[in-house]
């Protein structure tokens, strides 16, 4: 059984070393827009530890929320961690992560992002099995985070052929499709 009232993702929340600088890549380069912004947060008690799992004398000095097109809203925390801070995992470390964007054509946005002096790892890839009909690309933000497009116009292989869907009659979410 599934969180009672679940619906979906509400927000990515990520860590960054500046937040003026995520906020020229976000709005400059990937085309999100800033909603809303929250000031510092810190406590003398254990509350940071407790509620948030860090140091309970890290200090949260500002957290911004974006919007990029459809999908999850982004939410972007600058700290001042107590006790440091460890550098950015790579995706085979236990924490490691990306954020992949679909996109309606692959070949523009990865000229653009070149364009724009970003560093794309790699030449799209065509996928296989029951992702065949993707392409995808890494790219990096310029703090280290990494980033992935996707495209699939005309769907994956698991769409047609149900054989390759561990949960039958299942889709993954797509931004032209309506949700079910």
């Amino acid at each position: 059984m599934p969180i009672p009232g679940v619906r979906g993702t509400d927000h990515i929340g990520f860590t960054v070393p500046d937040l003026d600088e995520a906020e020229a890549f976000l709005v400059g380069v990937l085309g999100a827009v800033r909603v809303y912004t929250l000031g510092a947060k810190q406590s003398d008690d254990d509350w940071m530890q407790r509620q948030i799992g860090v140091h309970p004398r890290t200090v949260i000095r500002e957290i911004r929320f974006y919007r990029l097109e459809n999908g999850s809203n982004l939410e972007v925390f600058q700290y001042d961690a107590a006790d440091g801070q460890a550098p950015q995992p790579r995706n085979s470390d236990i924490g490691g992560h990306h954020l992949a964007f679909y996109v309606e054509d692959m070949d523009a946005a990865v000229a653009y992002l070149r364009a724009q002096d970003v560093e794309v790892m790699g030449d799209p890839v065509a996928s296989a099995g029951a992702s065949a009909g993707q392409r995808w690309v890494y790219f990096r933000a310029p703090w280290g985070m990494q980033f992935e497009l996707v495209s699939f116009p005309d769907g994956k292989a698991y769409e047609i052929d149900t054989a390759l869907q561990d949960t039958p009659g299942t889709a993954l979410w797509h931004p032209a499709r309506p949700a079910e």
